[in-house]
């Protein structure tokens, strides 16, 4: 079993959870996901499986989009619904024009704290951990984009709650931006719900609720990438790519940069390729009879702010 399988995630679980669910399910240990959603959070969990978690690397995960619900009056530790507040709550006084101009404030180039309870490391060590052992945790700021942060709905006091759409780029966290519009309009706030509708080129019309997924729902890997460019090899160039070794790319569109797929003339997909200068380089052979990974390790999460 090969292949990218596309969940719409329950809340309540990590996204750990869920990869150790499938792991069991397809009796493998080679499943990993890519772009972590917090527990709270629902939608959108891209999972690599079998050998398609070596390619992990060549998706695009941005940008992110995401809906969800902001509630005014108090910050919390989590900046969500799940953590403790940390201060007595202040009414929300402010006007919708001043909401409006917090919120594009926020938009754009930003220099974005990730909370205390989040999976950024300092020192080899995950944050919230230390968070939780009540040490005092001070991430670095991270420059982050955020290209759409917009109203969806606003219910002023007593709910003082709104929705929102983001559309941002990795290592966004969503908890921070309801934490940092709080902090402006001087009433504090948290997240109380999220949902992502799409992470790169995976999109929630493709998601699969968890415990209906099973193996049909899988892309299988030779589906993957068609985007790209393909190379079809036989005799001893299949045998130069198998072992890892660069090939001539040809004449014609393959003369560019970028990445290709290099099939064998029975269509199985055999490695992904960097284009460099008239050759094709592989970076990852997925069928060899040693394992070749020329670009770097496998992939088995990819931390991403939410």
């Amino acid at each position: 079993m090969n292949g990218i399988l596309i969940i719409d995630k329950p809340g309540g679980m990590t996204s750990h959870d869920v990869v150790q669910y499938f792991r069991r399910v397809f009796d493998t240990s080679k499943v990993g996901h890519l772009g972590t959603l917090d527990p709270m959070a629902t939608g959108v969990l891209p999972l690599c499986i079998g050998k398609a978690t070596r390619v992990g690397q060549f998706f695009a995960t941005s940008p992110k989009e995401y809906i969800g619900e902001i509630r005014f009056g108090f910050s919390t530790t989590t900046y969500d619904r799940e953590g403790v507040p940390t201060g007595i709550e202040k009414p929300f006084v402010n006007s919708l024009e001043e909401l409006l101009a917090a919120m594009t404030d926020l938009t754009g180039a930003l220099d974005q704290t990730p909370p205390a309870y989040s999976a950024k490391k300092i020192g080899g060590v995950r944050s919230h951990d230390s968070a939780r052992r009540g040490e005092v945790v001070e991430n670095a700021p991270v420059r982050v984009e955020v290209t759409v942060f917009e109203l969806t709905n606003f219910a002023p006091p007593p709910s003082s709650t709104i929705g929102f759409r983001v559309v941002c780029g990795g290592g966004t966290y969503v908890r921070s931006l309801a934490h940092d519009l709080g902090e402006r309009l001087g009433c504090g706030a948290h997240l109380t719900s999220l949902r992502r509708l799409r992470s790169g080129d995976f999109g929630i019309e493709q998601a699969v609720p968890m415990e209906a997924a099973g193996k049909a729902d899988v892309i299988p890997l030779d589906n993957l990438f068609q985007q790209w460019p393909s190379l079809v090899v036989s005799g001893q160039e299949e045998r130069r790519v198998r072992q890892g070794n660069p090939i001539s790319a040809g004449e014609g569109a393959l003369e560019g940069e970028g990445f290709a797929r290099i099939l064998n003339k029975q269509g199985e997909f055999l490695a992904v390729a960097a284009l460099e200068r008239g050759w094709a380089r592989p970076r990852v052979v997925l069928t060899s009879t040693t394992s070749v990974n020329a670009g770097g390790a496998s992939i088995d999460t990819a931390e991403n702010g939410n």
